[in-house]
């Protein structure tokens, strides 16, 4: 099993950037696909950003070109480390963020299509 612990979101005004990141443990090897979801109040979760082992990154449609996912593995192979770099921030933005792990080389468009391992969320609020 995966246990992702995410960290990183913050109050921030618009315009202004965050990172957030995702520590995967455990057994990673179930942790082909990393990257994130989120859910703004009264909306679906959405996709975010995903990133695998084998493929590019791929993002949703609403952040592309403003939002950046990396991921970094140490030599001893023991743990994933997701990164979600945000800039340019919008009030649109806010939601809470949830890291995911799965086994496949992407993260479906509809969460609820997801299969795999959920973090517990963190909150991103930006003001304007």
């Amino acid at each position: 099993q995966v246990q992702l612990v995410e960290s990183g979101g913050e109050l921030v005004q618009a315009g202004g950037s965050l990172r957030l990141s995702c520590v995967a443990s455990g057994s990673i090897f179930n942790a082909n696909v990393m990257g994130w979801y989120r859910q703004a109040p009264g909306k679906q979760r959405e996709l975010v950003a995903g990133l695998s082992q084998s493929g590019g990154p791929h993002y949703g449609d609403s952040v592309e070109d403003r939002f950046t996912i990396s991921r970094e593995i140490p030599r001893d192979g023991s743990k994933i480390t997701a990164y979600l770099q945000m800039i340019n921030l919008l009030p649109e933005d806010t939601a809470v963020y949830y890291c995911v792990a799965g086994p496949r080389s992407i993260l479906p468009r509809m969460a609820s299509d997801f299969s795999g391992t959920w973090g517990q969320g963190t909150q991103v609020t930006v003001f304007s």
